[in-house]
């Protein structure tokens, strides 16, 4: 009965903290798009929003930034080319066009030379691995004096010789650190409250996978979400979240969105606290889901072959339609509270994808389950890199 009873209290809690960031994010939507997307110098004084724009057709594209089949980085799920995925080069031939302005191709080689010993860092889930793996292709598409290495314990990593240009990857589901967690024999906090085991989250402490990586990094790409909204990772009641600070457990327990406040505001913090004065720090906006049909285990799928019309993508991504995807912007609005007065660039890379149903692998490299989260390389990825190119260029 216990369990039972807190199953439901549980429940109630979500339902109800969700309710009310809807309601706020719905009373907030307009303003935060145009307060918080970037905005940066373009050509001769013109102050372009990259987020707000459409994709059209480019019959100058069509050709692949880099060989798939010989770029060994890329997941062979993620090969949509080589995996035979029907729409495979189709994805090519549209292009992002911002409203005021253009955003064009990054040119690899000016980049190396331009970022010539320089340390990139991206530090977060999966979603960032695809775009540093589609920013690693395109620089070894020009550069092939190469050193594959693993800096301050990256997941993994390259530098490209000419140029001493080090970019890796460190890979962390939430940012922080977090591990299972049991019920202790003699009792405790939890326990008391009917806990048995869950996973053990510290607010305050970074993973360790990414520690380091402020004081080695000049220009840091983060991001976190996904996992923050994975009842199939984190469940509830079998294996809820547990959050900690400063060694104990938080009191009376909290959602997992109210914990991602808490270990936004941490992370930031230490991150401020340990990059150098010269150092460049982007977090990365939520990558869009296109699930259809269901999420990803209720039999859901990407099946189209073109990107969204406008209406489209409010239907899918709609706060108020509360859908399988809607946590794309849900995770935006804390990120941007989150950020709003610190030295952070957000890289806005939501709405220019949320057109994109296109774009994921869908069942290429013969997935069990239809991959409608990451994105086919070539792909998309590739624009993220060109818009952070362009604030690169900017700044």
């Amino acid at each position: 009965m216990a369990a039972k009873r807190r199953s439901t209290l549980l429940s109630l809690l979500f339902i109800c903290s969700s309710c009310i960031s809807l309601l706020l994010f719905s009373a907030l939507r307009t303003s935060t798009r145009t307060s918080i997307s970037i905005t940066d110098r373009w050509g001769e004084g013109v102050l372009c929003n990259y987020s707000d724009g459409a994709w059209v057709p480019d019959p100058t594209a069509g050709i692949p930034r880099y060989d798939g089949s010989s770029c060994k980085e890329i997941f062979k799920g993620w090969n949509c080319i080589s995996a035979g995925k029907s729409n495979g080069r189709d994805l090519l031939r549209w292009r992002w066009k911002p409203a005021s302005c253009d955003l064009p191709p990054f040119d690899p080689l000016r980049f190396l030379h331009q970022f010539r010993n320089t340390n990139i860092g991206f530090v977060g889930d999966s979603l960032n691995r695809n775009m540093f793996v589609s920013l690693v292709c395109t620089l070894k598409s020009v550069s092939k004096e190469v050193k594959k290495w693993r800096p301050v314990k990256a997941d993994r990593g390259f530098t490209f010789l000419e140029y001493n240009l080090t970019v890796a990857y460190h890979r962390t589901n939430l940012l922080v650190r977090y591990g299972r967690w049991s019920a202790c024999a003699s009792g405790g906090p939890l326990e008391s409250l009917g806990y048995k085991q869950g996973y053990r989250v510290d607010v305050d402490i970074p993973d360790g996978t990414w520690v380091d990586a402020p004081g080695f990094h000049d220009i840091l790409i983060f991001n976190t979400g996904h996992w923050w909204w994975a009842p199939s990772k984190f469940d509830p009641v079998e294996s809820p979240m547990l959050f900690f600070e400063q060694g104990m457990p938080l009191l009376p327990p909290l959602p997992p969105e109210h914990g991602l406040d808490r270990a936004l505001r941490h992370m930031i913090s230490y991150v401020e606290k340990k990059t150098g004065t010269s150092a460049i720090k982007f977090f990365r906006t939520q990558s869009p889901r296109h699930f259809e049909g269901g999420d990803w285990d209720q039999g859901g799928s990407c099946w189209r072959m073109q990107p969204l019309l406008p209406e489209q993508v409010e239907e899918l991504f709609s706060l108020e339609n509360n859908g399988t995807n809607v946590e794309a912007r849900l995770v935006n609005q804390h990120l941007f509270k989150a950020l709003k007065h610190s030295s952070f660039h957000i890289l806005d890379v939501t709405h220019m994808s949320e057109y994109r149903a296109d774009a994921h692998p869908s069942v290429a490299g013969g997935k069990k389950h239809e991959d409608c989260m990451h994105w086919c390389l070539p792909g998309i990825t590739d624009s993220w890199n060109d818009l952070l190119v362009a604030h690169l260029k900017s700044m």
